[in-house]
This record gives C-alpha cells, sequence and structure tokens, in this order.
C-alpha cells in the first residue's frame, strides 16, 4: 500500500529512534549486603528520579534511586528489620500499609517496579507465600516475599507539576532521551502517511479492527481485537 509507518521507521534502527545511552550514569541494582553509605547524588538524563551512588560495607558500590530527604554521607540498612526511609528490606518483613519503591520483580533482580520521580507504593496484604502491593496506578500485584524493596518515597516529587510554558522546553526534555516527539495521531494524517488518514470526508479516520494476517500498510489500530469500546 505504500505506507511508511512510524512502526517501521523506527524498527530500521535509525538514531532518530536510538536512546542516547552513552549519557547515562548506568543501571539501577539493590545488592543483599548489610548497609550502604550514600556516596554523592547523581542527575541521570535516562531517570526522572535523582539517583545515588551506594557505597556498600565491601566498599563495592551500585546505583539506586535517591529516596526523599536523603543526603550525602547518611548510611542506611539492608534487610535488619528497621523501618526507616531509605532502609532496604525483604518484602516479608515490612509491616502492611508501609509506602515502598524501587521494588524487585523477582529476588535478586535488583528493583523494576516503582521507580520514577515521586512515586510509591504501599504494601496491603500478606501471606506466607505472597505479598500484595498497591502500585501508583491504582493496579493490585503480587509479589515473591523475599523480593527487596526501599522504604519510602522516590525522591524528585512534584516534577510533571512544573509547566513547560513553551513547546522548544519539552521539545528539548525529549530530545535528550531521543523520545520520538511529537506524537501525530494516524487520523490527522494524509491518506498516503498512514491508513487512518484522509482528508476525502468529515470522517477523519478509518480506525476500525484489523486482521492479524494484514499487510505491514495496514496492519495498525486494534489487530485482532477480542473486543472494541469502553470496558463497563
Amino acid at each position: 500500500m505504500g505506507k511508511n509507518l512510524i512502526q517501521q521507521r523506527r524498527g530500521k534502527g535509525s538514531g532518530r529512534f536510538r536512546a542516547p545511552h552513552f549519557r547515562y550514569k548506568g543501571e539501577i541494582k539493590m545488592l543483599k549486603k548489610s548497609e550502604y553509605t550514600i556516596k554523592n547524588l547523581i542527575r541521570c538524563p535516562g531517570h526522572s528520579a535523582p539517583l545515588i551512588e551506594a557505597e556498600y560495607d565491601d566498599k563495592t558500590t551500585s546505583l539506586l534511586v535517591a529516596p526523599e530527604g536523603v543526603a550525602i554521607g547518611e548510611k542506611f540498612s539492608i534487610d535488619n528489620g528497621e523501618i526507616k526511609r531509605g532502609n532496604i528490606l525483604t518484602l516479608k518483613n515490612i509491616p502492611e500499609g508501609t509506602s515502598v519503591f524501587s521494588i524487585e520483580n523477582r529476588p535478586g533482580d535488583g528493583g523494576k517496579f516503582v521507580r520514577g520521580s515521586g512515586g510509591s507504593a504501599k504494601i496491603v496484604a500478606k501471606t506466607q507465600t505472597t505479598v500484595t502491593i498497591l502500585l501508583p496506578s491504582k493496579k493490585q500485584k503480587v509479589f515473591h516475599p523475599e523480593c527487596l524493596a526501599m522504604i519510602g518515597v522516590a525522591a524528585g516529587g512534584g516534577r510533571v507539576e512544573k509547566p513547560l510554558l513553551k513547546a522548544g522546553k519539552k521539545h528539548h526534555i525529549m530530545k535528550s532521551r531521543n523520545v520520538y516527539y511529537p506524537v501525530v495521531s494516524g487520523s490527522a494524517m494524509n491518506a498516503v502517511a498512514h491508513p487512518f488518514g484522509n482528508k476525502r470526508s468529515s470522517r477523519k479516520s478509518k480506525a476500525k479492527p484489523t486482521g492479524r494476517n494484514a499487510p505491514p500498510g495496514r496492519k495498525v489500530g486494534m489487530i485482532a481485537a477480542k473486543r472494541t469500546g469502553r470496558r463497563k
């Protein structure tokens, strides 16, 4: 059909869609040691929250999401049972109702959930084999009780409340992560650019379910949708 879609351009792997990994400071990973000290506070363009360079008792270091209200030189314990902002504990040792962030998906993976600035989740239920956590999205997720999590709230809260005021400011923020911007809806495009695009009638798009085996120029939108419309 001759339509060059955004996902086809992205799949080429050109620099327009490649994240600038050379600017990122490193991977966030909680290690199961006895305690850590905040060696430095770091700003990383790959993360919305500030990071801390944590130095453990055996002189190894790693990057962690900074809790709200910490300072360089502070010491925090790991899995000693004390419920204090900045301490890292296994979920089985954290009481219900405690705010946590940087939660491991599986024991030992270093922390995968709730790492954005100002984010926190709440432990709502515990059993012998599971821990249920209310995520910031209001969805409840079940975790293994041996997963690690950090007590408190991720630093950098209120970031999205500051107005951008200019389109150029938004442009540079998105460019720093190489996120495709601005995102234009298919229905606003011309017919040659997207299957949903046309200017031939008042109905601006043809957004309808598409078959699983549709050709690449047509396979957009609700692909092989089991259902459509608002869920009631």
